[in-house]
């Protein structure tokens, strides 16, 4: 079945899913089958062959025997986190030390677009904080991810009382916030949480927006919000996002967003808040595969693992916690790398200082020392999953390597003189790549 037929059948309810419960519990054996082949997955759809014909200052070739470093700069893989704490952290060296960390192992950040603060008075909006985080980000090469444009877990006072016109203002909003930060930001969750749009804290937070949503039909406005979205940034990559990974999320909402046999949306984001207890590889490995039936890219865009139960004396991180944390990180991140479909991870919170339910789910702690968790990642990140490599210029002028896709940095030593240039590689290269050293 091609994915017109099978987005056709979702959308008319024939669509045959299985669908990982939470409640699933997998067996050792299970695990063991999903990792089994991880590194072996990782080899074959992260990485590729490549050829450089590689040129001097001159425009001429290199001399062949000519020995030139390889150095991997940045994955096109996102590895992400929220940035909702950059430059708001308790004191300067706490903010120095957030930086620091973010910048050294990511590549991806999260920016908040939470209507409600975002524009707590109508025309007077968070732009300022906004545009300071793009362009601390962009100063790093760290793509940026607005999150969301559309969401009715809370509102605004100031919102009319008549659900229509509040629906119109947030379908302006989309349109605004879209335009005003074309080229900073061109990825966006365009709609957030909308399977289960009416529960009660919707309902008392947002009765507005609630309404709006249950007069015009989940169906509806999902379709307007990404419609508007997409009018204004026709290059943008559109997400919808729920933490619902169950049927429901696919037939009230995924299903919804298909018109002429054609997705509505560029990328399904799934987040995977774990506080309650990790969910093993089996079920990350479901989840995927789950969702990779649509044929579009999967990003999990809210991923949560805590270093610390619950306790009468708060939700602290400890060091058994740690342990754990840092274990179960590293098998997540192993199984999402190595499906194909996965093309981004965002962590949620970068530190326990102010974390989300004051949950000890950071990869820092409240005072900004990294737990092993980060140190575990960031040896996958920067490490296993690094390419830093030398070769030798060919009798044909070339040289070859293998490496993670991402961007590159190539270095050669000509009379006593140091030359570099820059090059992408990508999965669908099937020519030399021309790199001109200056």
């Amino acid at each position: 079945m091609n994915r017109r037929d099978f987005l056709r059948n979702v959308a008319a309810g024939t669509a045959a899913l299985t669908i990982p419960t939470a409640g699933r519990i997998a067996s050792a054996a299970d695990r063991e089958r999903v990792l089994a082949d991880a590194d072996d997955r990782i080899e074959k759809h992260r990485k590729t062959d490549a050829v450089l014909n590689i040129l001097g200052p001159d425009g001429k070739q290199l001399q062949p025997g000519m020995p030139v470093k390889i150095a991997q700069k940045r994955h096109k893989f996102l590895f992400g986190c929220n940035l909702f704490k950059l430059h708001r952290c308790r004191t300067p060296q706490d903010n120095a030390d957030y930086e620091k960390h973010f910048a050294d192992m990511l590549n991806f950040a999260t920016l908040p677009f939470y209507w409600w603060n975002y524009e707590r008075q109508k025309g007077i909006t968070n732009d300022p904080q906004i545009e300071e985080m793009v362009r601390w980000c962009k100063a790093r090469n760290i793509t940026t991810k607005g999150h969301p444009l559309a969401w009715n877990y809370a509102e605004q006072k100031w919102l009319p009382d008549d659900p229509q016109a509040a629906m119109q203002l947030q379908l302006k909003r989309i349109d605004r916030c879209v335009r005003k930060f074309k080229g900073g930001i061109d990825i966006w969750d365009v709609v957030n949480e909308a399977t289960h749009y009416d529960r009660d804290q919707c309902k008392k937070n947002a009765p507005k927006l609630t309404e709006a949503i249950r007069k015009m039909g989940i169906g509806a406005y999902v379709r307007a919000a990404f419609k508007a979205a997409r009018k204004a940034g026709p290059d943008a990559t559109l997400l919808i996002n729920d933490y619902r990974t169950d049927p429901a999320y696919v037939n009230k909402v995924i299903s919804q967003l298909v018109e002429d046999g054609k997705p509505l949306y560029d990328v399904i984001g799934i987040q995977s808040h774990m506080h309650g207890g990790y969910w093993g590889a089996k079920r990350a490995w479901e989840v995927c595969d789950t969702f990779a039936k649509f044929g579009v890219p999967l990003h999990f865009t809210e991923t949560t693992v805590v270093s610390g139960p619950k306790s009468q004396k708060g939700w602290l991180t400890t060091p058994d916690g740690e342990k754990s944390q840092a274990r179960d990180v590293a098998e997540f991140y192993t199984v999402l790398f190595s499906h194909p479909a996965v093309e981004a991870i965002t962590w949620w919170d970068f530190t326990d200082q102010g974390a989300w339910q004051q949950a000890p789910a950071g990869f820092l702690r409240a005072d900004m020392t990294p737990k092993p968790a980060y140190h575990q990642l960031k040896a996958l990140i920067k490490g296993k999953w690094w390419t830093k490599t030398e070769a030798s210029i060919t009798t044909q002028g070339k040289a070859t390597f293998r490496g993670f896709l991402g961007q590159y940095e190539i270095t050669a030593t000509a009379a006593g003189q140091t030359f570099t240039g820059a090059f992408a590689l990508e999965k669908a290269a099937k020519q030399p790549i021309e790199v001109r050293l200056a």
